[in-house]
């Protein structure tokens, strides 16, 4: 269920609230009891990973990979060891 945040044109308070997203928006503000509470935009809380187990790599596209693996391939390469006279 999505969060909203609502605002009091009154009083002023702001609050948030867990709501379906079927449900009809809130009216009345919970501190004042008067109907005067309008719906914010808001950005969201985007994207939260709880637990372990989340790493950077899980999540990177195809070519960052490559390229991750190929830099690695390269650097083995290219150290060699030096010969001693």
């Amino acid at each position: 269920m999505p969060t909203y945040e609502y605002q009091c044109g009154d009083c002023g308070h702001r609050f948030e609230t867990f709501q379906s997203i079927k449900e009809p928006a809130l009216t009345t503000c919970p501190q004042c009891h008067h109907e005067a509470v309008h719906r914010l935009i808001s950005s969201g809380t985007g994207l939260i990973f709880k637990g372990s187990g989340y790493y950077l790599t899980d999540y990177k596209s195809a070519p960052s990979k490559q390229k991750q693996s190929g830099d690695k391939s390269k650097k083995t390469k290219s150290e060699k060891p030096k010969k001693q006279d």
